[in-house]
C-alpha cells in the first residue's frame, strides 16, 4: 500500500512539473491582450450608489480620485501589490493624504507578496499605518490549520462614505491585461466594509496601533456584506452561494477563476440544471494558474452530463468572482470557488437584490461570453486519453485548492 501511495505522488509530481514547464513556455509566447468590455452606469439601490467596473484602468482611476478626495481616513487592503507604475502611483497618493494629515491605513499579504521586492514594501511612507499580515507570529501557530489562511480580500474605503470590493489587485497587470470585477458602492453601506477592515486590523495589529473610530452601521436589506473568518472558523459566503443556487426559478450565471466546488455546492448546480434551471458556469480556458486549470476540469464531465453550461474564456485571465440568479439577485467580491476561498482564506462578498443592479450584470455576462469555448458532452467525453489520465492523477489536489 505504501509503495502505490508512493506511485501515485510520483506521478502527480511529474505530472505537476509537466504543465508547470508548459505554462512557462506559454507565458513566454504572449503577447498584448484585448477583450470585450462594456461601461456601465451607476445604479441606485435602496440609499446606495453602486458602480460596476470590468476593466482595471478605469478602476484604479477611480480609486485614486477616491483616495485624493479623502479627508479623513483611508482604509487599503489588497492581497498582491505590485511594484510597477501602478503600485507605485497607489503609494504616492497615500503618502500625499498622510502628509496632509488624512489617517492611511494599508494591509497586503506577506506570503502573496513574497515575490516583491523588500524595498517596495519597505519603502512606504512612515506616516502611513502600515500591516504585512502573517498568521504564524509563535511557534505553535504552525500547528493550528486556521492560521494558514491568508489575507485574500481587496478594499478601499475612503472617509466611510466611498467603498471598493472585488477581484482586482493592485499592479499594471491588471490595469489592462486581465478581466476582472470590481464593486464601488457610495453610501451608508460602506460602514459594513469600513468595520471589517478595522475588526481585522486590530485583530492582527502590533503593538497599541489599534483604530478607535467607528463608523455608524445601518441594516440593510438590499446590501449585504459577507466575510469568511478563518480563525474564528465561519464560512457563510459558501452558504450564500448555495442558498442563493436553491432558491434559483430560471437562471444562473456564475463566473469565477478557479473552479473547484466542494461536494455540496456542486450538487445544489447539478440539482439546479436538472430541475431546469439555466445554469450557465464561465471560468478562463487558460488561467494562470496551470495547476488550477487541470483539477478544475475534473468537475466538467459532472456538469455537462447535469445539463450545466460550462464556458471557457478565452481572450486573457478572467480573474472576476460573481453571480446573479433571476435577474434579481447578485454577488461580487472576492472569494473563488475554491477550497482555499471556501473554508481557507479571509475573504468578503457583497450580496446586492436589485433587479437593476442584476439587469447590468447581465449584460456584463452577455459580453463576457459574446466570444467563448462552449464545451459540450460529446466533445469532453472525447477527449485524448492522456488528458483524462493527468486530471485523475491530479484529482486528489482538488482537496488542497
Amino acid at each position: 500500500m505504501r509503495i502505490l501511495f508512493g506511485v501515485v505522488f510520483v506521478l502527480q509530481l511529474i505530472t505537476a512539473a509537466v504543465l508547470l514547464i508548459v505554462a512557462r513556455l506559454r507565458n513566454r509566447r504572449q503577447q498584448k491582450v484585448s477583450f470585450p468590455r462594456i461601461c456601465l452606469d451607476e445604479v441606485q439601490v435602496g440609499e446606495n450608489s453602486l458602480q460596476l467596473y470590468c476593466y482595471g484602468r478605469d478602476l484604479f482611476d477611480d480609486m485614486l480620485a477616491a483616495i485624493d478626495g479623502a479627508q479623513e481616513r483611508i482604509y487599503l487592503e489588497s492581497y498582491i501589490w505590485k511594484d510597477d507604475d501602478v503600485g507605485w502611483e497607489f503609494k504616492k497618493r497615500l503618502a500625499k493624504k498622510a502628509a496632509e494629515g488624512v489617517e492611511v491605513y494599508v494591509i497586503f499579504d506577506r506570503f502573496a507578496n513574497l515575490v516583491v521586492p523588500h524595498a517596495f514594501k519597505a519603502s512606504f511612507d512612515p506616516r502611513i499605518h502600515l500591516m504585512q499580515y502573517q498568521s504564524f507570529r509563535r511557534f505553535w501557530h504552525f500547528f493550528d490549520p486556521r492560521r494558514y489562511s491568508l489575507d485574500h480580500r481587496k478594499i478601499l474605503v475612503v472617509d466611510g462614505q466611498i467603498g471598493f470590493i472585488g477581484g482586482y489587485n493592485i499592479g499594471s497587470l491588471y490595469s489592462t491585461s486581465w478581466r476582472d470585477t470590481h464593486l464601488r458602492i457610495i453610501g451608508p453601506a460602506v460602514a459594513d466594509l469600513a468595520h471589517s477592515f478595522v475588526d481585522f486590523w486590530n485583530r492582527f495589529c502590533v503593538g497599541d496601533d489599534c483604530i478607535t473610530h467607528h463608523y455608524m452601521r445601518k441594516i440593510d436589506p438590499l446590501i449585504t456584506l459577507w466575510g469568511n473568518d478563518a480563525l474564528h472558523l465561519t464560512f457563510p459566503i459558501r452558504d450564500m452561494y448555495i442558498e442563493a443556487i436553491n432558491r434559483a426559478e430560471h437562471s444562473i450565471l456564475l463566473t469565477n477563476a478557479y473552479f473547484v466546488p466542494d461536494h455540496v455546492l456542486l450538487d445544489a448546480l447539478k440539482a439546479a440544471a436538472q430541475r431546469g434551471i439555466d445554469v450557465r458556469i464561465l471560468v478562463p480556458w487558460r488561467s494562470n494558474h496551470i495547476l488550477a486549470d487541470w483539477v478544475s476540469h475534473g468537475y466538467f464531465s459532472e456538469c455537462l452530463q447535469a445539463g450545466i453550461h460550462v464556458l471557457g474564456y478565452r481572450h486573457t485571465m478572467l480573474h472576476a468572482k460573481t453571480c446573479t440568479v433571476d435577474g434579481q439577485w447578485s454577488t461580487v467580491g472576492t472569494a473563488n470557488l475554491d477550497r482555499l476561498s471556501s473554508i481557507g482564506n479571509y475573504e468578503l462578498n457583497v450580496e446586492v437584490y436589485s433587479r437593476e443592479f442584476a439587469q447590468q450584470m447581465e449584460a456584463l455576462f452577455k459580453c463576457d461570453t459574446s466570444d467563448v469555448v462552449e464545451l459540450t458532452h460529446d466533445e469532453w467525453t472525447h477527449r485524448p486519453s492522456y488528458v483524462k489520465l493527468s486530471e485523475h492523477i491530479l484529482a486528489p489536489w482538488r482537496f488542497m485548492m
